[in-house]
C-alpha cells in the first residue's frame, strides 16, 4: 500500500508539473487541464455536424474524414451526430492544436439535455504520436520499430475517432456530476501544489471522494475510454493490412505495461485476447 501511495503521488506530481509548464498532460498534445466547459443554452434549432474548416485545410481534412468514413464503425460514429437534429457537433481546425486535438465547449439545454460540443483538430493531425502511457492505441501507429509505413491519414482518422469518443462519453454522463468534477479538479490541484504534494491530505481525500477519484484518475479514465473508440476504428480499418498484427500487438503491450488496471476495457469482445495475432 505504501508503494502504491508513493507511485500515485509521484505520478500526479509529474503530470501536474508538466501541465503547469506546458498546459498539457503527460507530454501529450491532446487535452488541457481541464478543457471541458459546460454551458447552458437553448436547444439548437438545427443540429447535425457543422464543419468549420478553413479553406487552406479543406483538402487535407477531407482526406482524414474519408479514412474515418471508410469503415462501418467510423460511419456509425459520424451518422450518430450528423443525423441528430437536437444536437450540434462543430468540427474545426486550429494551428494551435498542432499535431493533436481537443474536445470541449460542451452545451446543455435548460432541461439538462446534452445539445452541443466542439472537436478542434490540429492542422498537423496526420503527424506525431502521443505517449503510450495514456494513449496506448494511437501510440501503436508509430512505426519506429518496423519497416511498415502507416498512412498519416489513418493516424489522423484514429485521432478523430478518439475525439468522437469524448463526445460519446459526455452524452452518457450525468451533467451535474461532471460539472462537480470539473469545478473541483482545479481546487484539488491547487491544494496539492501547496501541501508538499501529499495526496493523503484530508482535504484532498475528501475532494477525491466527492469527485469519484483524483483528477488524474478521472482524466485518464476519460482518455482510456476514448482510446477504446480509436482501437475499434483501427480494428476494422487495418484488418487486411500487413501491419495489422504489429499494431495490435503493440496496443496489447502498451496496455499491459501502462494501463493494466484498464485492460478489461481494451479487451471488449476479446479484441486483444482472442486476436489471431497473439496465437
Amino acid at each position: 500500500m505504501k508503494q502504491r501511495h508513493l507511485f500515485s503521488s509521484l505520478r500526479f506530481a509529474a503530470v501536474i508539473s508538466l501541465c503547469v509548464v506546458n498546459c498539457v498532460f503527460a507530454g501529450s498534445y491532446y487535452h488541457g487541464y481541464p478543457d471541458e466547459s459546460l454551458t447552458v443554452v437553448k436547444r439548437p434549432a438545427e443540429g447535425g455536424i457543422k464543419e468549420d474548416i478553413p479553406i487552406q485545410y479543406r483538402q487535407k481534412y477531407d482526406r482524414w474524414k474519408a479514412e474515418l468514413l471508410a469503415t462501418d464503425f467510423g460511419r456509425a460514429q459520424w451518422e450518430r451526430y450528423a443525423n441528430n437534429k437536437s444536437f450540434l457537433l462543430t468540427i474545426s481546425i486550429s494551428d494551435k492544436k498542432g499535431k493533436g486535438a481537443g474536445t470541449g465547449k460542451y452545451l446543455w439545454d435548460e432541461d439538462g439535455n446534452f445539445v452541443g460540443a466542439t472537436i478542434t483538430l490540429g492542422s498537423k493531425l496526420n503527424e506525431g504520436y502521443p505517449n503510450p502511457i495514456y494513449y496506448p492505441v494511437m501510440n501503436s501507429l508509430s512505426s519506429d520499430e518496423t519497416s511498415y509505413t502507416i498512412s498519416g491519414r489513418i493516424l489522423a482518422a484514429a485521432k478523430m475517432s478518439h475525439e468522437f469518443g469524448h463526445v460519446n462519453q459526455t452524452s452518457e454522463a450525468n451533467r451535474s456530476f461532471m460539472q462537480l468534477q470539473n469545478s473541483l479538479m482545479p481546487v484539488y490541484t491547487s491544494i496539492f501544489l501547496k501541501n508538499g504534494r501529499n495526496t493523503r491530505d484530508a482535504k484532498l481525500v475528501d475532494l477525491a471522494r466527492q469527485m469519484g477519484g483524483t483528477p488524474v484518475e478521472i482524466w485518464e479514465s476519460r482518455e482510456y475510454w476514448s482510446e477504446v473508440n480509436a482501437m475499434l476504428y483501427l480494428k476494422e480499418r487495418i484488418s487486411k493490412e500487413d501491419y495489422h498484427c504489429f499494431v495490435f500487438n503493440k496496443i496489447k503491450q502498451n496496455v499491459t505495461t501502462y494501463a493494466k488496471d484498464y485492460e478489461y476495457r481494451f479487451d471488449q469482445q476479446g479484441v486483444l485476447s482472442n486476436s489471431p495475432c497473439s496465437k
